[in-house]
This record gives structure tokens, sequence and C-alpha cells, in this order.
């Protein structure tokens, strides 16, 4: 008899056992998730529509809030309903892929801030040069330069996560294991 384990859940700490607070948890997350929502659905909808907002400081400011967005997306409505439902565990796939969004999405807002924070340097020391330098397509190579980091955590992801997976494809090609799993 061999002694072997393999890891395929994580078992998550609740912030109470209480049923009325994890249901005030609940409400907290979701007025939270809700009031970033329509926050950065309203930031996206007032420049998009508003061709006198269509500058270089509001289209980075449409890019954060994709960004916060996606941030809050990755991590609060799991822990909604982890409350809601009282599951206290997360799957090692699920937890791999929320680390991975998160951390691309706070290293991409931190690198478009520096975007930013260059764009008012601009704009407050050479005025004067600011519509020469900060073009619509100097917009466009600094934010994309910013969302860079995409490279290095896709990277990060390949050489990390493939190979941790790849035991399950290698197993999924198998026939003998697919007719197993058909009974």
């Amino acid at each position: 008899m061999s002694n072997s384990s393999s890891l395929n859940e994580f078992l998550l700490l609740a912030f109470t056992d209480t049923g009325e607070l994890q249901l005030l948890h609940f409400s907290l997350f979701l007025r939270i998730y809700l009031a970033a929502f329509l926050g950065n659905s309203l930031i996206i909808t007032a420049i998009a529509y508003d061709h006198r907002l269509h500058t270089p400081v509001y289209f980075f400011l449409i890019s954060l809030s994709l960004l916060d967005l996606g941030s809050i997306a990755t991590t609060v409505p799991k822990s909604m309903a982890n409350s809601l439902w009282d599951i206290r565990a997360i799957s090692y796939s699920g937890c791999a892929v929320q680390v991975f969004l998160f951390g691309f999405f706070i290293s991409a807002e931190y690198s478009l801030l520096t975007v930013m924070a260059y764009d008012y340097y601009i704009a407050i020391c050479k005025l004067l040069h600011y519509g020469t330098l900060m073009s619509i397509r100097a917009c466009a190579k600094m934010e994309a330069a910013a969302q860079g980091t995409l490279d290095m955590v896709l990277a990060i992801l390949y050489s990390v996560v493939l190979p941790t997976v790849n035991p399950l494809i290698y197993s999924m090609r198998n026939k003998e294991l697919k007719d197993a799993l058909k009974k």
C-alpha cells in the first residue's frame, strides 16, 4: 500500500460560523461590488458619450475603470457565493485562475497609474508641448506598454499552470481512462 496524496482543492477559513453574520458579509460585499460596478460603468459611459472628454487623461481613466472592474470581479463574487452558500473550499484550478487574474489586473493597474502620472507630469510641467507629446498614438503606445505585463503573466502561466494540468490532459487522451469515466 503506497502513501500518496494529491491536492485538488484548498480549504477556506470562514469569516464566521453564524448564519446571520454570513448574510451580513454577503450583503456588505454585494453593496461594495455593486457600488464599484456602477461607479466604473458610469465613468466609462460618461467618457464614451461626451466627445469633449476624448482626451488622453480620460482615455487612461477608461482603461483604469475597466481594469478596476476586472480586479473586483475576480475575487468578490466568489467570496459572496462562499458566504451565501456556506462553501468552505475552492478547487486548485479555480484558485490558480483567481490568483492569475487578480495579479494581472493589479499589476496592469499599477502600470497604468505610472503612465497616468507621466501624463500629469507632461500636462503640468510641459503644458505647451502637451498636444504633441500626448497624441492619441502616444497614448495608445503607453497603454500597450502598461498592458505589456500580460506577456510576463502569461509566461508564468505557461510555465507553472500548464505543467500542473498536463497529467489531466494526458489522462483524458487515454482511451482506457475515457472508457472508465463513461461507466
